[in-house]
């Protein structure tokens, strides 16, 4: 070799333990921030009898997507009360909606600024591009040396990892709306809050219920990653049976994730395709109003 080097890794330490020394006690309030939520919601999922949970799940299910989904809903759940990986997957469930939702309230915003932006949104890009290629495994490193062992650093990897799809697609959304209705509200005094608020988002809600459903999808992806960092659940037992090459084991935690998995999929999809719906069924409606509004304004020239 030449002896030509890039101290890349030197300098990512350097930045890593001034992060460290300088904001520890920030580390450590976003930690006990994260540890209580997450704590409350577990004990919110584990608390009551399985059945009184799966009946909650089913009557969301039924709401937002009728009997089939509710059904589909109790026989999955069911399934893993059966495996005995009832509490590993509430443990797991708390982790991925704590981290799916702060992904989101992250997510959406800085999509909606990068459509708005052509700056932001040429900042915003490459660093989408690094947080979905890096190796999930990288986000482990620094999570672990700034927040331990345990749920924290499993959620704050897993935000990382999940958020970019969420981005992207609230920025393509919102940059998809014709912009011929967007001049339209302009030319009627809109405000650009009001025709971001009542045109731009309803509009792209589509693509932003897609971007929620990717998040939640990488989040459950996470799960076994995040086991590996003491977060339990699922992805415990499954780090623990890679660990005994117990094939039965790993079977059962894989399974209950992908049920879980299913089920918050049905019902992301089916909230964003009952909004568009019902969005068909009034435009519908205004349309049918507006053609018996001129058939009555009509009728007396007819006569």
């Amino acid at each position: 070799m030449n002896g030509f080097r890039i101290p890349l890794g030197e300098w990512a330490e350097a930045v890593v333990d001034f992060l460290g020394d300088a904001f520890g006690w920030l580390f450590d309030l976003i930690a006990g921030a994260l540890r209580g939520v997450y704590d409350g919601l577990d004990w919110l999922l584990t608390a009551p009898p399985f059945w009184v949970i799966i009946l909650v799940f089913a009557a969301v299910a039924f709401v937002v997507r009728g009997w089939k989904l509710a059904l589909g809903t109790v026989l999955g759940l069911l399934l893993i009360v059966g495996v005995d990986q009832w509490e590993n997957a509430m443990d797991t469930l708390a982790l991925v909606l704590v981290a799916a939702v702060i992904a989101i309230v992250i997510a959406i915003p800085i999509g909606i600024w990068a459509a708005r932006s052509d700056r932001v949104s040429r900042i915003v890009r490459p660093l989408l591009d690094l947080l979905q290629t890096m190796p999930a495994f990288v986000y482990l490193i620094p999570a672990i040396f700034f927040f331990g062992v345990g749920a924290v650093p499993g959620m704050i990897a897993t935000i990382l990892f999940a958020i970019a799809p969420g981005v992207r697609l609230t920025e393509l959304g919102i940059r998809g709306v014709d912009p011929e209705i967007v001049e339209a509200g302009q030319a009627f005094g809109a405000t650009p809050g009001r025709v971001l608020r009542q045109i731009q988002i309803p509009l792209a809600l589509p693509s932003i219920m897609a971007g929620i459903n990717q998040v939640i999808m990488l989040s459950l992806s996470m799960a076994v990653i995040a086991g590996m960092v003491g977060a339990g659940g699922l992805g415990g037992e499954i780090v623990r049976a890679l660990g005994r090459i117990n094939v039965g084991l790993a079977f059962e935690a894989g399974i209950s994730i992908v049920v879980i998995a299913m089920i918050l999929d049905r019902v992301t999809s089916a909230l964003g395709q009952g909004d568009r719906a019902r969005r068909v069924t009034r435009s519908k409606r205004a349309r049918d109003a507006q053609d018996a509004a001129d058939s009555v304004s009509r009728a007396p020239a007819a006569v």
